[in-house]
């Protein structure tokens, strides 16, 4: 299991300090990929954008989109083959089923589940999402998140997800490149205003 739990006792870590210190991280997450767009060989951004790029726009941090999520492991996983938005095709193994509650639009919890996906040869997995968002507030193609598990898969039981964390691939930037869009077993059935919206670029409509 995940251990998001504090102590209060003598000289422990109050949920309140756990808090600050996630939200600290997370600030300092959003600043440097703000940097990487904004100055980094590799930044998707166009050269010509990148001088009067300011930041990309966040959703506020909000930890009720930081949640447990349950591991269901695939012992024998299937190959899939996701579509990329420039037609062709990308395999992935389908490793494992997350299951977790996100709030809805009334605050009421509801019963979610992401397919997480793995690439030949990665020890990431991959979760490519959809959500009532989508093409609205966040990009029409979907948002991105990368898990990093410690171990081996197979004895977690539990992982937290933080959909703070949730990021626009890179062909939202620029059409140099192709990402691969969700399985319609990862579009989900509420909104998750937490990540990135739908980047505003310099020089866009």
């Amino acid at each position: 299991m995940t251990d998001d739990t504090a102590t209060d006792g003598a000289g422990g870590t109050t949920a309140g300090d756990a808090d600050d210190a996630w939200l600290a991280r997370l600030r300092e997450m959003r600043a440097e990929k703000d940097e990487f767009l904004a100055s980094d060989p590799q930044s998707p951004l166009d050269p010509a954008l990148r001088d009067d790029f300011d930041g990309l726009d966040y959703f506020d941090p909000d930890p009720a989109y930081r949640v447990e999520a349950d591991v269901t492991v695939h012992e024998d996983p299937e190959t899939t083959e996701l579509t990329v938005r420039n037609g062709t095709a990308e395999r992935f193994h389908r490793v494992a089923t997350l299951s977790f509650a996100l709030p809805n639009a009334e605050g009421e919890r509801v019963e979610a589940s992401l397919e997480a996906l793995r690439a030949e040869g990665s020890a990431a997995l991959f979760l490519p999402f959809r959500d009532k968002t989508t093409g609205q507030q966040t990009y029409d193609g979907g948002r991105y998140m990368d898990l990093h598990p410690e171990g081996d898969l197979g004895e977690v039981d539990a992982v937290t997800l933080d959909f703070n964390l949730a990021y626009t691939p890179f062909c939202a930037f620029s059409d140099a490149f192709a990402c691969p869009l969700p399985p319609t077993e990862n579009w989900l059935e509420v909104a998750v205003p937490a990540g990135e919206r739908d980047p505003d670029l310099p020089g866009g409509d």
